[in-house]
Protein backbone atom coordinates (compact mmCIF):
# COMPACT_ATOMS: atom_id res chain seq x y z
CA UNK A 1 0.00 0.00 0.00
CA UNK A 2 1.24 3.55 -0.70
CA UNK A 3 2.42 5.74 2.17
CA UNK A 4 2.00 9.52 2.52
CA UNK A 5 4.41 11.56 4.65
CA UNK A 6 2.17 14.15 6.31
CA UNK A 7 2.31 16.11 9.55
CA UNK A 8 5.37 14.14 10.64
CA UNK A 9 3.49 10.85 10.17
CA UNK A 10 3.60 7.99 7.72
CA UNK A 11 -0.02 7.39 6.70
CA UNK A 12 -0.97 4.27 4.77
CA UNK A 13 -3.73 4.61 2.18
CA UNK A 14 -5.36 2.92 -0.77
CA UNK A 15 -6.42 4.62 -3.98
CA UNK A 16 -8.47 3.33 -6.87
CA UNK A 17 -11.04 4.37 -9.47
CA UNK A 18 -11.45 7.44 -11.65
CA UNK A 19 -13.64 10.51 -11.50
CA UNK A 20 -14.13 13.21 -8.92
CA UNK A 21 -11.89 12.89 -5.83
CA UNK A 22 -13.46 11.29 -2.75
CA UNK A 23 -11.84 10.81 0.65
CA UNK A 24 -13.44 8.24 2.96
CA UNK A 25 -12.72 8.64 6.68
CA UNK A 26 -13.38 5.46 8.63
CA UNK A 27 -14.62 4.63 12.09
CA UNK A 28 -13.09 3.70 15.41
CA UNK A 29 -10.16 1.32 15.09
CA UNK A 30 -10.59 0.82 11.33
CA UNK A 31 -7.78 -0.95 9.49
CA UNK A 32 -7.43 -1.20 5.71
CA UNK A 33 -6.46 -4.86 6.06
CA UNK A 34 -9.95 -5.73 7.31
CA UNK A 35 -12.77 -6.54 4.93
CA UNK A 36 -15.39 -5.70 3.97
CA UNK A 37 -14.51 -2.04 3.76
CA UNK A 38 -15.41 0.81 1.40
CA UNK A 39 -12.64 -0.20 -1.01
CA UNK A 40 -14.95 -3.08 -1.95
CA UNK A 41 -17.83 -0.73 -2.84
CA UNK A 42 -19.05 1.03 -5.97
CA UNK A 43 -17.47 4.23 -4.64
CA UNK A 44 -14.06 2.78 -5.40
CA UNK A 45 -15.12 2.41 -9.03
CA UNK A 46 -17.08 5.60 -9.68
CA UNK A 47 -14.72 8.10 -7.99
CA UNK A 48 -11.02 8.75 -7.59
CA UNK A 49 -11.38 7.07 -4.22
CA UNK A 50 -9.02 7.09 -1.25
CA UNK A 51 -9.43 5.35 2.09
CA UNK A 52 -6.69 5.42 4.73
CA UNK A 53 -5.56 4.30 8.15
CA UNK A 54 -5.82 7.31 10.46
CA UNK A 55 -3.15 8.14 13.03
CA UNK A 56 -3.02 5.49 15.73
CA UNK A 57 -4.71 2.92 13.50
CA UNK A 58 -3.87 0.14 11.11
CA UNK A 59 -0.43 0.40 9.51
CA UNK A 60 -0.12 4.18 9.90
CA UNK A 61 2.13 5.75 12.53
CA UNK A 62 0.91 5.74 16.11
CA UNK A 63 2.43 8.69 17.96
CA UNK A 64 1.79 8.93 21.71
CA UNK A 65 -1.63 10.27 22.68
CA UNK A 66 -3.86 11.77 23.73
CA UNK A 67 -5.18 12.90 20.36
CA UNK A 68 -7.55 15.73 19.49
CA UNK A 69 -10.18 15.70 16.78
CA UNK A 70 -8.51 18.63 15.03
CA UNK A 71 -5.38 16.51 14.58
CA UNK A 72 -7.37 13.87 12.69
CA UNK A 73 -8.96 16.59 10.55
CA UNK A 74 -5.57 18.17 9.85
CA UNK A 75 -4.24 14.77 8.77
CA UNK A 76 -7.15 14.34 6.35
CA UNK A 77 -6.56 17.74 4.76
CA UNK A 78 -2.82 17.08 4.55
CA UNK A 79 -3.48 13.77 2.78
CA UNK A 80 -5.75 15.51 0.27
CA UNK A 81 -3.03 18.10 -0.34
CA UNK A 82 -0.45 15.36 -0.76
CA UNK A 83 -2.68 13.88 -3.48
CA UNK A 84 -2.88 17.33 -5.14
CA UNK A 85 -6.64 17.52 -4.57
CA UNK A 86 -7.88 21.09 -4.41
CA UNK A 87 -11.48 20.16 -3.54
CA UNK A 88 -12.84 16.79 -2.56
CA UNK A 89 -15.97 14.88 -1.62
CA UNK A 90 -15.61 14.02 2.07
CA UNK A 91 -17.38 10.92 3.42
CA UNK A 92 -17.14 10.18 7.14
CA UNK A 93 -18.50 7.12 8.91
CA UNK A 94 -19.08 7.05 12.69
CA UNK A 95 -15.86 8.41 14.24
CA UNK A 96 -14.83 9.44 10.74
CA UNK A 97 -17.97 11.53 10.52
CA UNK A 98 -16.82 13.47 13.56
CA UNK A 99 -13.47 14.08 11.88
CA UNK A 100 -15.31 15.12 8.70
CA UNK A 101 -17.37 17.69 10.58
CA UNK A 102 -14.23 19.26 12.04
CA UNK A 103 -12.64 19.33 8.60
CA UNK A 104 -15.66 20.91 6.92
CA UNK A 105 -15.86 23.60 9.59
CA UNK A 106 -12.19 24.54 9.53
CA UNK A 107 -11.44 24.07 5.80
CA UNK A 108 -14.72 24.89 3.99
CA UNK A 109 -12.99 25.64 0.69
CA UNK A 110 -11.59 22.11 0.60
CA UNK A 111 -14.96 20.38 0.72
CA UNK A 112 -16.94 19.76 -2.47
CA UNK A 113 -19.62 17.86 -0.56
CA UNK A 114 -19.98 16.26 2.86
CA UNK A 115 -21.58 12.92 3.69
CA UNK A 116 -21.99 12.01 7.36
CA UNK A 117 -22.89 8.39 8.13
CA UNK A 118 -23.92 7.07 11.55
CA UNK A 119 -22.37 9.98 13.40
CA UNK A 120 -23.29 12.83 15.75
CA UNK A 121 -22.16 16.35 16.58
CA UNK A 122 -21.96 16.00 20.35
CA UNK A 123 -22.67 18.83 22.75
CA UNK A 124 -26.21 20.15 22.97
CA UNK A 125 -27.17 18.23 19.83
CA UNK A 126 -26.57 14.85 21.41
CA UNK A 127 -23.64 12.45 21.40
CA UNK A 128 -22.92 8.93 20.24
CA UNK A 129 -22.78 6.19 22.85
CA UNK A 130 -19.65 6.26 25.02
CA UNK A 131 -18.12 3.08 23.62
CA UNK A 132 -14.88 3.68 25.51
CA UNK A 133 -16.71 2.04 28.41
CA UNK A 134 -16.41 -1.29 26.60
CA UNK A 135 -12.60 -1.45 26.73
CA UNK A 136 -12.63 -2.80 30.28
CA UNK A 137 -14.84 -5.76 29.32
CA UNK A 138 -13.54 -9.18 28.29
CA UNK A 139 -13.59 -9.74 24.48
CA UNK A 140 -16.87 -11.71 24.41
CA UNK A 141 -18.79 -9.26 26.61
CA UNK A 142 -17.30 -6.33 24.71
CA UNK A 143 -18.48 -7.81 21.41
CA UNK A 144 -21.95 -8.60 22.77
CA UNK A 145 -22.41 -5.15 24.31
CA UNK A 146 -21.14 -3.51 21.15
CA UNK A 147 -23.74 -5.35 19.10
CA UNK A 148 -26.52 -4.48 21.52
CA UNK A 149 -25.66 -0.81 21.26
CA UNK A 150 -25.02 -0.80 17.50
CA UNK A 151 -28.25 -2.61 16.63
CA UNK A 152 -31.43 -2.01 18.61
CA UNK A 153 -32.75 -5.35 17.32
CA UNK A 154 -29.97 -7.31 19.05
CA UNK A 155 -31.81 -7.52 22.35
CA UNK A 156 -31.49 -10.12 25.11
CA UNK A 157 -34.80 -11.60 23.99
CA UNK A 158 -33.64 -11.87 20.37
CA UNK A 159 -30.38 -13.49 21.44
CA UNK A 160 -32.28 -16.02 23.57
CA UNK A 161 -34.58 -16.85 20.65
CA UNK A 162 -31.71 -17.05 18.13
CA UNK A 163 -28.71 -18.40 20.08
CA UNK A 164 -26.80 -19.85 17.13
CA UNK A 165 -27.06 -16.73 14.98
CA UNK A 166 -26.24 -14.52 17.97
CA UNK A 167 -23.14 -16.59 18.72
CA UNK A 168 -21.91 -16.24 15.14
CA UNK A 169 -22.40 -12.47 15.21
CA UNK A 170 -20.60 -12.14 18.54
CA UNK A 171 -17.73 -14.32 17.34
CA UNK A 172 -17.37 -12.33 14.12
CA UNK A 173 -17.32 -9.01 15.94
CA UNK A 174 -14.91 -10.29 18.58
CA UNK A 175 -12.50 -11.48 15.90
CA UNK A 176 -12.57 -8.12 14.15
CA UNK A 177 -12.02 -6.10 17.33
CA UNK A 178 -8.96 -8.10 18.46
CA UNK A 179 -7.45 -9.00 15.08
CA UNK A 180 -4.52 -6.55 15.29
CA UNK A 181 -4.84 -5.37 18.89
CA UNK A 182 -1.49 -6.89 19.93
CA UNK A 183 0.47 -5.24 17.12
CA UNK A 184 2.79 -2.46 18.34
CA UNK A 185 0.90 0.69 19.28
CA UNK A 186 -2.55 -0.47 18.19
CA UNK A 187 -4.06 -0.70 21.67
CA UNK A 188 -2.56 2.65 22.68
CA UNK A 189 -3.75 4.22 19.42
CA UNK A 190 -7.30 3.00 20.03
CA UNK A 191 -7.34 4.52 23.51
CA UNK A 192 -6.01 7.82 22.15
CA UNK A 193 -8.63 7.83 19.40
CA UNK A 194 -11.43 7.18 21.89
CA UNK A 195 -10.13 10.10 23.98
CA UNK A 196 -10.63 12.42 21.01
CA UNK A 197 -14.05 10.88 20.34
CA UNK A 198 -15.21 11.48 23.92
CA UNK A 199 -14.37 15.18 23.64
CA UNK A 200 -16.05 15.68 20.24
CA UNK A 201 -18.42 18.66 20.07
CA UNK A 202 -19.11 20.58 16.87
CA UNK A 203 -22.78 21.34 17.46
CA UNK A 204 -22.45 25.09 18.03
CA UNK A 205 -20.20 25.41 14.94
CA UNK A 206 -22.17 23.35 12.42
CA UNK A 207 -23.62 26.46 10.78
CA UNK A 208 -20.09 27.21 9.53
CA UNK A 209 -20.32 24.21 7.16
CA UNK A 210 -21.02 25.63 3.70
CA UNK A 211 -20.79 22.50 1.54
CA UNK A 212 -23.88 20.56 0.46
CA UNK A 213 -24.32 17.80 3.01
CA UNK A 214 -26.10 14.49 3.40
CA UNK A 215 -26.70 12.67 6.70
CA UNK A 216 -27.31 8.93 6.45
CA UNK A 217 -29.00 7.23 9.41
CA UNK A 218 -29.44 3.54 10.12
CA UNK A 219 -33.02 3.00 11.28
CA UNK A 220 -31.89 0.58 14.03
CA UNK A 221 -28.74 2.42 15.07
CA UNK A 222 -28.49 2.71 18.85
CA UNK A 223 -24.90 3.95 18.90
CA UNK A 224 -25.56 7.20 17.03
CA UNK A 225 -29.11 8.06 18.17
CA UNK A 226 -31.43 9.18 15.40
CA UNK A 227 -32.55 12.29 17.29
CA UNK A 228 -28.93 13.41 17.61
CA UNK A 229 -28.38 12.89 13.89
CA UNK A 230 -31.55 14.82 13.11
CA UNK A 231 -30.36 17.66 15.36
CA UNK A 232 -27.03 17.69 13.53
CA UNK A 233 -28.65 17.75 10.09
CA UNK A 234 -30.97 20.58 11.08
CA UNK A 235 -28.01 22.69 12.11
CA UNK A 236 -26.14 22.37 8.80
CA UNK A 237 -27.24 24.92 6.18
CA UNK A 238 -27.50 22.82 3.02
CA UNK A 239 -28.29 19.42 4.43
CA UNK A 240 -30.67 16.56 3.75
CA UNK A 241 -31.20 13.44 5.82
CA UNK A 242 -31.99 9.92 4.67
CA UNK A 243 -32.89 6.94 6.84
CA UNK A 244 -31.70 3.56 5.56
CA UNK A 245 -32.42 0.01 6.70
CA UNK A 246 -29.92 -1.42 9.14
CA UNK A 247 -27.92 -0.83 12.27
CA UNK A 248 -24.98 1.43 13.09
CA UNK A 249 -23.08 -0.76 10.64
CA UNK A 250 -25.57 -0.27 7.80
CA UNK A 251 -22.84 0.45 5.27
CA UNK A 252 -21.72 -3.18 5.65
CA UNK A 253 -25.21 -4.65 5.54
CA UNK A 254 -26.44 -3.60 2.10
CA UNK A 255 -25.19 -1.50 -0.82
CA UNK A 256 -27.90 1.10 -0.23
CA UNK A 257 -25.61 3.55 1.57
CA UNK A 258 -22.92 3.46 -1.10
CA UNK A 259 -25.52 4.05 -3.81
CA UNK A 260 -26.99 6.95 -1.81
CA UNK A 261 -23.53 8.47 -1.40
CA UNK A 262 -22.71 8.11 -5.09
CA UNK A 263 -26.04 9.55 -6.19
CA UNK A 264 -25.71 12.54 -3.85
CA UNK A 265 -22.14 13.37 -4.80
CA UNK A 266 -22.95 13.07 -8.49
CA UNK A 267 -25.47 15.90 -8.09
CA UNK A 268 -22.84 18.28 -6.67
CA UNK A 269 -21.05 20.35 -9.27
CA UNK A 270 -17.38 21.14 -8.96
Amino acid sequence: MPVADINGLKVVYQRTGTGAPMLFIGGTGWDLRQHPNPMDSILAQQFDFVHYDQRGMGQSDKPPGPYKMVQFATDAVALADCLAWERVHIVGYSFGGMVAQELAIRWPDKVMSLVLCATTAGGAGGSSYAIEKFLALDPIDRARKGLEVADKRFTADWQAANPDEAAVMISRRMKRQVEFIDHPGVREGLVAQLHARAAHDTYDRLEQITAPALVLVGENDGQAPRVAQENMAARIRLCSLQVLPGSHNFIFETDAAYHAIADFCDTVKN
